[in-house]
């Protein structure tokens, strides 16, 4: 069985909820969780960027944002490599040190800028430990495609109840590991 999973689909189809409702039952279920999340910031209804946190200590820094003054530039946003990998790419390596399952939120044209990002993401992967991620509905890259991993498709009629299939799934691989 596969022991990486990543929900992809289409930009704004849910694909973060689903991820953090699995995490929120495993958690529940008392398996330590680390790794990292992307969540959206918005100021007066617009979108200006998006933040990393650090599931494991809650620590937080800038993925991009439409006034980072430097780095890659993906649409009107900047990459804050710094952060990405102060923050995204420590929490992931903590959490393949020391939880039950790694967390990786997301796998995409921002993040992939990070070789740094892109070695924790592979050594997560190669790890025995449990990888959850999501992944950009247009990422064709090595990094996933030639690895031993999963990957489920979220749309609008499975959106609601796919997070139970991976719960599924994912203590499957915890109890038949022992953990």
């Amino acid at each position: 069985m596969k022991r990486a999973i990543f929900i992809t689909g289409r930009p704004g189809i849910g694909k973060t909820s689903v991820l953090l409702k699995a995490v929120d039952g495993l958690r529940a279920r008392g398996y330590a969780i680390g790794g990292m999340v992307s969540r959206e910031v918005r100021e007066g209804g617009l979108r200006v960027g998006f933040e990393i946190i650090d599931l494991a200590t809650g620590r937080k820094g800038w993925l991009s944002h439409v006034r980072q003054p430097n780095g890659p530039r993906v649409g009107k946003y900047r990459v804050n490599l710094r952060d990405l990998n102060d923050v995204g790419v420590n929490s992931i390596k903590s959490a393949v040190r020391s939880a039950d399952v790694v967390i990786i939120d997301e796998v995409g044209p921002m993040e992939l800028f990070s070789p740094s990002f892109k070695e924790a993401v592979r050594k997560a992967i190669e790890s025995d430990k449990l990888v959850l991620g999501t992944l950009h509905h247009k990422i064709k890259d090595p990094l996933i495609e030639g690895a031993n991993v999963k990957v489920i498709e979220v749309t609008f009629e499975n959106r609601e109840r796919l997070h139970e299939h991976i719960i599924e799934r994912a203590l499957q691989i915890l109890t038949r590991e022992g953990l």
